[in-house]
């Protein structure tokens, strides 16, 4: 299985076997239930559809109950599909069929998380992009301590060229972080304990993929 989907809890520290402090988020993962088994000869590629989290049949349309009833599982709340995985995994590719975290991962291994970041609203370039600000408050620039600077060209082009990094909306995008190591897994809690900078606000959806 490539892949697992998780909920963010929030953050703790654990001791590794030096004796160090380690910060780590922990996020539960799984069980995750298969809803749908695509292959190459009925779809044109190959795919698991695993589908985590539990939801109100009221709240779900009457096609996506019937889609979870065909795996005979209780409507979900996220669903998300993870394709091409090793042969290794082709026993867990049966409808219906429940994976959980320590059949995907072991302690040690490198993975990526992928998820939303926090919307962060409207914001300067100062904490959009880094800038330094102009500085210094000399020559009556009491108000410029966190504005872009000059950015237009001279007279040829005599505009602001696209794509130049300004004020804008921040946060709120799709991002995926790479080399996170499992630092402890709690299977029976369904918890996986990460080292590493996992996005997304607590509560936020996460996808674990090897």
């Amino acid at each position: 299985m490539p892949g697992i989907i998780g909920r963010k809890v929030g953050m703790t520290s654990v001791f590794n076997a030096e004796g160090h402090n380690i910060a780590v988020t922990v996020i539960e993962a799984g069980p995750c239930v298969v809803t749908q088994v695509k292959t190459e000869s009925t779809d044109g590629y190959k795919a698991m559809q695993l589908a985590f989290g539990e939801k109100k049949e009221k709240n779900t349309s009457k096609q996506m109950i019937g889609h979870f009833k065909k795996a005979n599982t209780t409507p979900k709340r996220n669903v998300t599909e993870f394709r091409d995985f090793d042969a290794e995994f082709d026993a867990f590719a049966e409808l219906g069929k429940e994976i959980k975290l320590a059949d995907v991962f072991v302690e040690g291994d490198l993975i990526e998380v992928v998820a939303t970041s926090k919307g962060k609203g409207f914001q300067g370039v100062v904490k959009r992009h880094g800038f330094a600000g102009v500085g210094g408050q000399t020559h009556g620039q009491h108000n410029r301590l966190r504005a872009p600077g000059s950015m237009g060209n001279a007279s040829f082009a005599s505009r602001v060229i696209k794509g130049k990094r300004l004020a804008g909306r921040m946060g709120g995008d799709r991002v995926k972080t790479s080399n996170l190591k499992v630092v402890k897994i709690l299977a029976e809690q369904n918890l996986i304990l990460i080292s590493g900078s996992v996005p997304g606000a607590k509560n936020a959806t996460i996808i674990l993929q090897k």
